[in-house]
């Protein structure tokens, strides 16, 4: 599972292809359920657009952006019949949201401690989502996210996060082609981050006394 991550930003992300902007906007450091983080979806017309979305999908009838915090990754095997992602599933509502690197809880050392997974070219990677539209008492309609992801039991890299009780899941990566997926042949498409290109460390988070000290 994933509950944070860390966008590129938008120099890097301008670099990676020319597709368009939906909006001018930047982005925090690390994304977590709620924030507002860059994906890649196809837009209306057909083309291929950057655009913002929450992290944490929002389903048009959720009584407010606050459902993010439930909704920020989607089971593979579950992501077509849950009330909050069927209906984005079935109309192929298809993103990639880029990322630099994202963090899982390591148990090795008897507690929780937050790791770091990236790729060790330390290049930009992309993740398969799928995205719906809010619209809430205002008129003006928000974009969000969900993050598939698929079980990594028997993943050299991945299996070794989140605690021994806990079933070993992971992100799962896709190409273009994810974007314009029929439902019914989209699961194939998800793959697990390499073990070979993706490299992990320890990343503790700063204790609160010392952020406050800097």
């Amino acid at each position: 599972m994933c509950a944070n991550y860390r966008p590129p930003d938008r120099a890097r992300l301008d670099r990676i292809a020319s597709f368009r902007w939906l909006v001018e906007r930047d982005f925090p450091a690390e994304a977590y359920p709620g924030s507002p983080a860059p994906m890649l979806r196809r837009a209306a017309d057909g083309d291929f657009q950057w655009s913002v979305g929450v992290f944490g999908l929002v389903p048009p009838w959720a009584k407010d952006l606050r459902f993010a915090r439930h909704t920020y990754n989607a089971r593979s095997e579950t992501v077509a019949s849950k009330p909050s992602y069927r209906s984005a599933w079935r109309k192929g509502q298809f993103c990639l949201v880029p990322m630099m690197a994202f963090y899982e809880p390591s148990y090795a050392s008897g507690k929780a401690v937050r790791w770091r997974i990236e790729r060790e070219d330390a290049q930009v990677f992309m993740v398969a989502a799928i995205w719906d539209a809010w619209k809430g008492s205002s008129s003006e309609w928000t974009l969000s996210f969900s993050l598939l992801t698929v079980n990594a039991t028997a993943h050299p890299l991945m299996s070794q996060f989140h605690g021994p009780e806990d079933e070993k899941r992971s992100i799962a990566l896709a190409d273009s082609e994810w974007l314009s997926a029929a439902p019914a042949d989209a699961l194939a498409l998800l793959n697990l981050p390499s073990a070979r290109a993706f490299t992990s460390s320890a990343d503790p988070r700063a204790a609160r006394s010392a952020a406050k000290a800097v």
